[in-house]
């Protein structure tokens, strides 16, 4: 019997997976910017005009997906600007470095260790800030996460897991798939124990890397 779904882990770094539903979905998520130039018939796709032939005027304020805003970027041409969301500023990235655990994460954005990373597409003088709290924020909160997956087993831990960002979730889900399989073969009730998903795609994506 075969699944009708196999799902694939988000992209790495700056490129999207497009396989990826999450990836999919953390590319809707829009980025506050600014119309360098005027944009032809833009308007009614960014919600500002109510037909397709409209136009949206040079200066204009826009809230614009990801992916679009990634296509309009070009640094020579000055077509859009793009700000910074909050949560990657200097105010919240100083909270981040007093204490990461404490901020709900979901709540700020559901997509915040991928969405950041994929802003490092931008130019920004606030890249190597930005990249080096997405990397703090995830070592601060990694071990609390998987420590919770270990021993918060048969509890509710949906006020814990409302706080994750979507990468947090899905890492402790696997920890708690690995406690559930490890109990069990414990108890005699599996002949073995298998690699977890996610190890399997990241050595199937490491040797697809090497092939090419």
């Amino acid at each position: 019997m075969f699944e009708a779904y196999f799902p694939v882990g988000p992209g790495l770094g700056l490129e999207e997976n497009f396989l990826s539903l999450d990836d999919i979905l953390m590319s809707q998520e829009k980025l506050p910017g600014r119309a360098e130039s005027a944009l032809p018939r833009l308007a009614f796709a960014l919600g500002q005009g109510a037909g397709t032939g409209d136009s949206i005027p040079e200066g204009s304020k826009l809230e614009i997906p990801l992916w679009l805003a990634k296509g309009l970027h070009d640094s020579k041409r000055r077509i859009i600007s793009v700000e910074l969301p909050k949560i990657y500023k200097e105010a919240w990235r100083t909270v981040f470095s007093a204490d990461a655990n404490v901020v709900d994460l979901h709540k700020m954005g559901p997509y915040y260790y991928g969405f950041g990373s994929q802003l490092l597409n931008f130019d920004n003088p606030e890249n190597p800030e930005i990249a080096q709290t997405i990397l703090q924020t995830f070592i601060s909160r990694f071990r609390r996460i998987m420590d919770s997956s270990q021993n918060a087993y048969n509890e509710d831990t949906s006020a814990l897991v409302a706080r994750l960002d979507e990468l947090e979730r899905a890492l402790f889900q696997a920890g708690q798939k690995g406690l559930n399989d490890f109990q069990c073969w414990e108890k005699g009730q599996a002949s073995q124990i298998t690699a977890s998903s996610l190890v399997q795609n990241y050595g199937k994506r490491k040797f697809t890397d090497m092939d090419g």
